[in-house]
């Protein structure tokens, strides 16, 4: 079979110099003259005149030496010539070839230059560009970058006390007193004046032509990076809040750590030469980055999915987004983005390459996460189980088994923090109840854990944690690197009454029933039930059937990470309780969720 290294022919002709030429310009490999394309021997005429007139032709015309050795197959004589790889460029009549798997490709354009530029020891973003001055570099990039570098401690504040030119030395981003094109893109406010097409394009598709709404960025790609990932979540997305004890854990279609990593690894590997922007399509059900550049020589599509060293197309915008740390250098991307998905019950992403084209698609299985009305949302409205608006209308209101108890109790501790603290500055806001809440899930996390988990940096959680230390909200027990978090705020009967409280005041009318027909109706219900109560995976499965009536047994247990089979169990077990109907066929039918009087 054809691959990589074999290439067939059925008789000679000019284009098999072409293959040659591909393959001295890759791995090196053999090419078979007399062989068909279905792997049969067909012969060739004249066999030992090719013998002899092969190598000189082949020296003449591509400029190297080739090994042609004469078999016999079934019969039938074929010659088989090998090449190796080449230290210089090989062409042919002034056009030059890469085999790539199984096809022979002319490079031209982008590719040809950076395939020559690797040749001679040089990248595309090493080269420099004329005329552009430090002073018209964009500021703020550098503030940024000295930031996450010290949050993300791969550089001490020590070593960035040097003016932007040094760094720009320290960083390999200076070459003979000029800028090279790294530098622009990574740290001047306008990089297209210079590179076309240097920005991000994402949009959201209810069909693949219908397109609803999108956004671009354009900047410098240390200043852009965290905005493209910030208003995807923020804006694409819909958070799915709910509880796991009182830690709120928000749930969204794509994991932030793997769908961050395969964005900054797009900008990293991306070829600039073709002036094509980064696009980044969400679908319904779906979210794919479309990427213009190909795999490192000789790698294939199984290198790319295997354990390997690091092969960045970019490699000086790769070590600087490494120092400000946004990537990590060790060749583990994919494997980071296949981990996080795994570990948030979602689906393995598909990685294709194509000519050109490098693409990943992530999977969304539950359609309630995209946003189709382009307004930016907040995860804890959307989500509608923090106590909150819609956490009120689903406790109280509703009474819901599901929100009940989530919003009656666990959004009760949460609003008790937020609502009964007196003396802190600003509150106990958002990003001060995270930090609370993943302490006390995890009371040795380290302040650079919380910052990589919320997407913010080290410098703003710590600052964050002394203000809150300082009204007596938590305290440090033991060394910085041995010790662990003492919260003392959730240790308080008074946060569940105040968050109670506060939920009241809140939503009106509807808060009576969030405590009282929510945490009393979703104890009720669950005494209705023999087999376990309405457990964890049971108020998921109802959360699912909630935002999506028409979802199958399987797609549920794809999104929990569970099988059919425990699924289909325990909807049996809440069919029987009366808390969950199927109206209509497996197929075509939908779930009617039952609660507290309300269906």
């Amino acid at each position: 079979m054809e691959n990589q290294k074999i290439e067939w022919k059925r008789q000679r002709r000019d284009e098999f110099l072409k293959g040659l030429c591909g393959l001295a310009n890759a791995q090196g490999g053999t090419l078979e003259i007399g062989r068909g394309d279905d792997g049969v021997v067909v012969g060739v005429d004249n066999a030992k005149k090719l013998l002899e007139e092969l190598p000189n032709t082949i020296r003449l015309t591509l400029g190297i030496v080739p090994s042609v050795e004469l078999l016999t197959e079934g019969g039938r004589d074929y010659i088989a010539v090998r090449v190796e790889a080449s230290g210089a460029p090989v062409c042919f009549h002034g056009r030059y070839y890469l085999r790539s798997g199984s096809t022979t490709m002319e490079l031209n354009g982008g590719l040809l230059n950076s395939f020559i530029l690797r040749r001679v020891g040089k990248t595309w973003d090493g080269i420099t560009i004329p005329n552009v001055k430090i002073t018209d570099l964009d500021t703020s990039a550098f503030r940024i970058f000295r930031e996450k570098a010290v949050a993300y401690e791969r550089l001490r504040t020590a070593d960035l006390e040097m003016s932007n030119e040094a760094l720009l030395e320290s960083l390999s981003l200076v070459e003979g007193g000029e800028l090279t094109r790294a530098a622009v893109l990574l740290f001047h406010s306008n990089p297209e004046k210079y590179v076309f097409g240097a920005f991000v394009k994402v949009g959201y598709f209810e069909t693949g032509a219908d397109l609803i709404y999108q956004d671009e960025f354009h900047g410098s790609l240390i200043t852009v990076a965290d905005q493209i990932v910030d208003t995807i979540y923020r804006k694409y997305f819909k958070g799915i809040i709910g509880y796991e004890g009182i830690l709120r854990v928000t749930d969204y279609p794509v994991p932030r750590p793997a769908l961050r990593e395969a964005i900054f690894n797009a900008i990293v590997h991306r070829d600039y030469t073709t002036g094509i922007p980064i696009q980044i399509k969400v679908f319904p059900d779906s979210v794919t980055i479309y990427n213009d550049g190909t795999l490192p020589e000789h790698w294939t599509v199984v290198d790319l999915l295997s354990t390997h060293r690091s092969r960045p197309h970019n490699p000086k915008i790769a070590n600087t987004f490494f120092r400000s740390g946004f990537i990590e250098t060790w060749g583990r991307g994919i494997e980071r983005i296949t981990t996080a998905c795994r570990e948030a019950g979602k689906r393995e992403p598909l990685f294709e390459v194509s000519s050109g084209e490098v693409k990943v698609t992530f999977y969304i299985d539950d359609e309630g996460g995209v946003n189709r009305s382009g307004k930016e949302v907040d995860g804890s409205v959307t989500g509608g189980v923090s106590g909150g608006v819609t956490g009120g209308e689903n406790g109280g209101v509703s009474g819901s088994v599901i929100s009940g108890v989530n919003g009656g109790v666990a959004g009760g501790a949460i609003g008790g923090v937020s609502g009964g603290v007196n003396g802190v500055p600003g509150g106990v806001n958002e990003l001060r109840k995270t930090i609370l809440e993943l302490m006390r899930a995890t009371p040795t996390i380290s302040a650079q854990r919380i910052a990589d988990t919320v997407g913010t940096t080290k410098r703003r959680i710590e600052s964050n944690i002394n203000v809150m230390k300082k009204a007596g909200l938590l305290n440090r027990i033991g060394t910085d690197k041995k010790g662990h978090w003492d919260v003392i705020a959730y240790d308080t009967n008074g946060g569940v009454s105040g968050g109670a409280n506060g939920g009241v005041n809140t939503v009106g009318g509807g808060a009576p029933g969030g405590i009282d027909g929510g945490v009393n109706g979703g104890v009720r219900g669950g005494e209705n039930i023999a087999d376990g109560g309405v457990n964890e995976l049971r108020k998921a499965i109802l959360e699912r059937m909630l935002k999506t009536p028409t979802i199958s047994a399987q797609r549920i247990a794809a999104a929990l990470g569970t099988t059919k089979r425990r699924v289909e169990s325990n909807i049996h077990t809440m069919k029987k309780a009366g808390l969950v109907n199927r109206v209509g066929s497996d197929k075509a039918g939908r779930w009617e969720v039952r609660y507290g009087g309300r269906a």
